[in-house]
């Protein structure tokens, strides 16, 4: 230890007593490995003293310090040195500073295992508890949340539009999309700004999605973009996310999700615009996969065609197209609400 090495040759001359009444004698006080030495004027051992159990038992604010073995014996030593005095001071700092303290270890130990413990519960449980949710969970219960969120938004925005051609134009738009689900489409007319996703397949269109175009291409567009943000955003998912670890244990444990919670997802999901983003490779795939026209939709959004180039580039040479809708559904579809 540095304080150790740099006062391994110090001495002094101090006077010590052995014990009780007897007299006091000069002698020569040295610094060793960890020990005080006392000597007398011929070099000769008389007693060792443990640095580290050196006490001083007078004030330190006094010139003579006055120190002793330990706490259970009457040797005593007196020193004037102020030199050697700190040096005593500073190898015991030094010596107490590096004890193995057994506390402060198993302080350390269960400080760790608490922050880790803290740390998991805070960023790893509950997307454990999600990913195990959204894993276990059958289809009937997304199909069930979604039309209870569905539910929701018709108290807050209206009844979804509906007629009797209508409604069978939008199932076999449905079916002409999305062949292999049994989610649905709903036409709502107003609530949603553009399109919307929900559990259980249920994808949500503003009236305005197929009312305002002319071609159904562009309506299929907008679905596919969908299904397409459905794919890589599950909406039980981001229910869960959004409505804290409880809702998540409520539904692992009993399959179900509170009203409250329900309430609060749906108002998010009422004013949630769909993101604008670059059309994507597997948004493509979409397109070729149910042979539907990809140029329609991309001048529906982009009049000029550059923010959805990869879309018209494509429709230009890949596959065949297909009618999304005879003329006869797409006018029943576009009166849905009611013109």
């Amino acid at each position: 230890m540095t304080a150790l090495t740099e006062y391994d040759r110090l001495e002094a001359s101090a006077l010590w007593r052995a014990a009780g009444e007897s007299q006091r004698r000069e002698v020569v006080v040295s610094i060793g490995d960890a020990t005080l030495t006392i000597s007398n004027l011929a070099d000769q051992p008389l007693s060792h003293w443990s640095l580290p159990a050196i006490e001083r038992i007078n004030g330190t604010n006094e010139r003579t310090a006055i120190y002793a073995p330990a706490s259970d014996t009457d040797e005593r030593l007196e020193v004037e040195d102020e030199t050697f005095i700190a040096a005593i001071e500073r190898i015991q700092h030094a010596l107490e500073r590096g004890r193995a303290r057994p506390g402060r270890l198993r302080n350390v130990i269960f400080g760790g295992i608490a922050v880790t413990c803290a740390a998991l519960a805070i960023f790893w449980l509950p997307d454990a508890l999600i990913r195990q949710a959204t894993t276990i969970v059958p289809n009937v219960t997304r199909v069930e949340i979604g039309e209870q969120l569905l539910d929701r938004m018709q108290r807050l925005s209206g009844m979804p539009c509906s007629s009797p051609r209508g409604n069978a134009a939008l199932a076999r738009l449905n079916t002409r999309l999305r062949p292999d689900t049994d989610g649905r489409l709903v036409v709502v007319e107003s609530g949603v700004p553009v399109t919307q996703h929900l559990p259980g397949g249920i994808i949500l269109l503003n009236r305005a999605v197929v009312e305002d175009y002319d071609d159904p291409a562009v309506t299929a567009g907008f679905v596919l973009d969908e299904m397409d943000r459905a794919a890589t955003e599950d909406p039980l998912v981001r229910l869960l996310q959004g409505s804290g670890l409880i809702a998540t244990l409520r539904l692992l444990t009993t399959g179900k999700i509170d009203a409250e919670t329900l309430d609060a997802h749906t108002e998010i999901l009422l004013t949630q615009t769909p993101p604008e983003t670059p059309p994507s490779a597997t948004l493509i795939e979409r397109f070729v996969a149910a042979e539907v026209a990809m140029s329609p939709y991309a001048y529906a959004l982009d009049v000029t065609g550059q923010t959805t180039l990869p879309l018209i580039e494509a429709d230009a040479v890949l596959g065949e197209k297909r009618t999304v809708l005879s003329d006869g559904d797409w006018l029943a579809l576009q009166g849905i609400c009611g013109n």
